[in-house]
């Protein structure tokens, strides 16, 4: 699989390049928007990481160029930008992710590997959907059976990891590294208290039950088989 990287921070890419490499991918990193347009329109990539901020052509406008002709590689756009309209922006621009700095590069290989299972003509939802849940990820709201649910801003993005890997079990080094970007100290619970709150929010009201743990392996977010 092989990796472009358009970003203009030294420091960033060439962290991203050493972190993909050493993950397995072959990897271009240009600096500015006007060799990131070059270079991606080969169509040789199969996936593009792209920050917003470039000098040349921005972020936005590369993406544009792509799409108006007719190229459909993935995109995954990385930049600082947070706000809410520029999420929507580029997801309606024909990005498949995005992802805000700073981020934990586990985060980042994670969602590389979702995409690139997608395949070239996925287009990612911005809703996440398991049995009747559903994370509406533009708008930052959880409902399930059409009914709101309140959730912090670490409960979300627990949820949100545990949907996105749904049926697969997920060790509690992973959702420390992705979710709190910390290594995994086996002296601390704050796993299991954020899990335990998630489910009052999440499982307890409802039937059935879709986050269930695993035994001495971690946590899985699945709809049951059967009834249990």
């Amino acid at each position: 699989m092989k990796i472009l990287i358009v970003e203009d921070e030294p420091k960033t890419g060439d962290y991203l390049r050493q972190g993909l490499r050493e993950a397995g991918f072959v990897v271009d990193l240009v600096a500015n928007g006007t060799d990131g347009l070059h270079l991606a329109q080969d169509g040789e990539h199969d996936l593009v990481i792209l920050d917003v901020m470039l000098p040349g052509l921005d972020g936005w406008q590369v993406l544009m160029n792509l799409r108006s002709r007719g190229q459909q590689m993935p995109v995954l756009f990385l930049t600082a930008r947070d706000q809410v309209e520029d999420r929507v922006k580029g997801l309606e621009l024909g990005a498949d992710d995005y992802l805000v700095k700073p981020f934990s590069f586990a985060e980042l290989l994670a969602r590389v590997r979702t995409i690139l299972r997608r395949g070239r003509s996925g287009i990612e939802a911005t809703t996440l959907v398991v049995a009747d849940l559903e994370l509406d990820l533009l708008r930052r709201r959880a409902s399930r059976g059409g009914k709101r649910i309140d959730l912090t801003a670490k409960e979300f993005g627990l949820l949100e990891l545990l949907m996105r890997r749904r049926g697969e079990v997920l060790p509690r080094t992973l959702i420390a590294s992705q979710v709190w970007d910390m290594n995994f100290d086996s002296d601390t619970n704050v796993i299991e208290v954020a899990m335990r709150r998630l489910r009052n929010k999440v499982d307890d009201p409802f039937e059935p039950r879709l986050i269930q743990t695993v035994r001495g392996m971690g946590y899985v977010l699945e709809v049951p088989e059967g009834p249990r």
